[in-house]
């Protein structure tokens, strides 16, 4: 009886598919949609390195796809060895967008162009590989190693799994452009933490969209 009652307990305890879609469906580019992308700019001296913000918010997607992609032609106009920088953006961010944009039917900036090239040509620097020191098995998210590195966490207000939520049912961007440009900032702090190259002075910039 015990067992019986165990078994339909955690039968009754496993998530609908509608309800997991809900929760999980925004984590797969293939069912997506995004609305926000917080971008920074990391520069000057490299022991007072500058930092400017941005988010770029749009409730069309290709709309804001486009936005991107015209700042990253801009961007690689001016400064050729542009580097893109952020938390697992190796495994997640970089192919997450692209996906997006090839589903839009759109052409990919030179700069995302990596089919075929090799490991130390693509132009990443990802804050988890440097935090795993060469572990492949290890990870640690972004507000974790925040914490362990006494960096204040972005997720003082939302988190990413509260981001589809805030968006579809309080239609509020602005509040998701603020998250956005908080885990910039604290992406950008950490980079500076493992790679030693100081601190940011004077504070960052933050541009409007």
């Amino acid at each position: 009886v015990k067992k019986s009652r165990s078994l339909k307990l955690s039968k009754e305890a496993e998530p609908q598919p509608d309800q997991l879609f809900t929760e999980k469906a925004g984590i797969f580019s293939e069912f997506a949609k995004v609305v926000c992308i917080g971008i920074g700019c990391l520069a000057g001296d490299a022991e007072q390195p500058r930092l400017v913000l941005k988010s770029l918010t749009h409730d069309d997607e290709k709309v804001l796809l486009n936005k991107f992609c015209d700042a990253l032609v801009r961007f690689t106009e001016r400064f050729p060895d542009l580097r893109f920088c952020g938390h697992n953006i190796r495994e997640f961010d970089i192919p997450f967008l692209s996906r997006r944009m090839v589903i839009h039917n759109m052409y990919l900036p030179s700069c995302m162009q990596w089919q075929g090239k090799k490991p130390w040509e693509i132009n990443i620097l990802d804050t988890l590989d440097l935090w795993k020191f060469g572990d492949h098995k290890h990870y640690t998210s972004l507000d974790l190693l925040a914490e362990v590195l006494g960096i204040p966490s972005p997720k003082d207000d939302i988190d990413g799994s509260m981001v589809g939520e805030v968006y579809w049912k309080e239609q509020d961007l602005n509040r998701i452009a603020r998250y956005c440009t908080r885990d910039v900032l604290t992406t950008a702090k950490v980079y500076l933490r493992l790679s030693g190259n100081g601190s940011l002075r004077p504070e960052p910039q933050i541009v409007e969209d």
